[in-house]
């Protein structure tokens, strides 16, 4: 889809407002990510994970504010492209405590989501299970219409089509629930689907009520590692590429125990030793943080967990565990003001005008100004946005100051600001 005056309104108010990416439009003003995203391509999402069953886990690290949004909304676009499910979990103590292994589980599946066009995406992004369930059927049923399979021999195709995904699935009450959830569809049993839904989302389980669905215990810490396998499966089965799993650590997490912490840690070496294992297939897996440090400590935990990322991705490494976001950047200035430049066609898309090259004066104020408050609390590539795109609001209403850079950037600039 190209930007378009509406699309582009979108992207200035969300960044210039809040230095985040939208859901649709980063592209515009994605700068300097080219080599390691087409390694992350070529290497694993066409090759490795779709092609060849493996599974992978990197971890992302970059300040708050230093760009890990923009790079998994990245890598959740290429993923598509190859006909991945994405499942994008926003990390928070409160609502997505990753400390404890079901909860993953359930942040997982409800954020699941199929592959969007950008149409569908600029739409409103439907995630979770039951939309994701829904669409399965619908397309499902599609497909044996197209196959000239009629309404007498559609049931035994069904039960047939649903015996072969429950013996690809490793978890039986997990293969039980989506194969009755899709026969609740096709009868339209609605309570029946709801019923399954509570159990799947790990909002309750009822032994009576869920046994008449093949479903025998409940989820808990027990199990979920291995909901989780047969959530990929399952995802395999239906005809995706496999399942890319973006962990966004949108909110500190120091308020943990040191219990807690050590839990969280513990998890993620567990999906990490999981990808060495054969019945872990076709996923990834990217967990992003700002920093290092949350990897310090003194127990067997830390140490564990250290040793097995102490690899670093790059281009001759491709195996390498850790994407720090920091090294992509050989020259920070130029980069920001590669982004700015980019940030100022959209500016001038989205409101009908056109800025004379002198601008490009305060892009470079601006760019070195905040390149300069690196150490701070928040990321210089925010500070950067949201700065220049008040510039530009500036210049747009006042045109006569344009070429007096230097005033701008003191209007932009002053303690409370950047």
């Amino acid at each position: 889809m190209n930007l378009n005056p509406q699309i582009a309104r979108r992207i200035i108010e969300t960044v210039g407002g809040y230095g985040t990416p939208p859901e649709y439009g980063f592209q515009f003003f994605t700068a300097g990510l080219d080599e390691y995203l087409n390694i992350i391509h070529q290497e694993y999402l066409k090759t490795y994970i779709k092609e060849e069953g493996g599974a992978a886990v990197k971890i992302v690290i970059g300040a708050y504010g230093g760009g890990k949004t923009h790079f998994l909304y990245c890598i959740r676009e290429l993923s598509w492209q190859e006909n991945f499910a994405i499942s994008y979990v926003s990390l928070s103590p409160e609502e997505t405590p990753f400390h404890r292994l079901e909860s993953v589980y359930r942040s997982i599946i409800n954020n699941l989501t199929y592959p969007l066009s950008s149409a569908e995406l600029l739409k409103g992004m439907e995630k979770g299970i039951e939309p994701f369930l829904t669409t399965w059927y619908e397309r499902q049923i599609d497909t044996f219409k197209e196959a000239g399979i009629d309404e007498g021999q559609l049931e035994k195709e069904i039960g047939q089509y649903l015996y072969s995904i429950e013996r690809s699935i490793e978890n039986i009450n997990f293969s039980k629930a989506v194969t009755n959830a899709f026969w609740a569809l096709h009868h339209e049993k609605e309570e029946e689907f709801r019923q399954i839904l509570q159990w799947l989302k790990l909002e309750g389980y009822d032994r009576e009520m869920h046994k008449k669905f093949g479903i025998l215990v409940p989820i808990d810490r027990s199990n979920a590692f291995s909901m989780i396998r047969s959530l990929v499966q399952w995802v395999k089965s239906i005809g995706y590429s496999g399942l890319i799993i973006l962990f966004d650590e949108v909110e500190q997490i120091s308020s943990l125990s040191t219990r807690q912490r050590e839990l969280v840690l513990s998890n993620l070496r567990e999906l990490i030793d999981a990808c060495v294992h054969t019945s872990f297939r076709h996923v990834m897996i990217f967990y992003a943080l700002p920093d290092e440090r949350f990897f310090e400590g003194p127990s067997h935990v830390y140490e564990a967990l250290r040793q097995r990322i102490s690899s670093v991705f790059d281009f001759f490494n491709p195996s390498g565990v850790k994407i720090k976001l920091e090294k992509i950047k050989d020259d920070p200035i130029g980069l920001l003001e590669d982004i700015g430049n980019k940030l100022r066609h959209i500016y001038e898309t989205a409101y009908g005008i056109r800025f004379d090259n002198e601008i490009n004066n305060m892009i470079g104020l601006i760019a070195q100004e905040a390149y300069e408050r690196r150490f701070g609390d928040i990321g210089y590539m925010r500070l950067f946005v949201q700065a220049v795109i008040k510039g530009f609001h500036l210049i747009r209403h006042n045109p006569k100051i344009a070429s007096d850079a230097e005033s701008i950037y003191k209007m932009l600039s002053g303690p409370e600001e950047m």
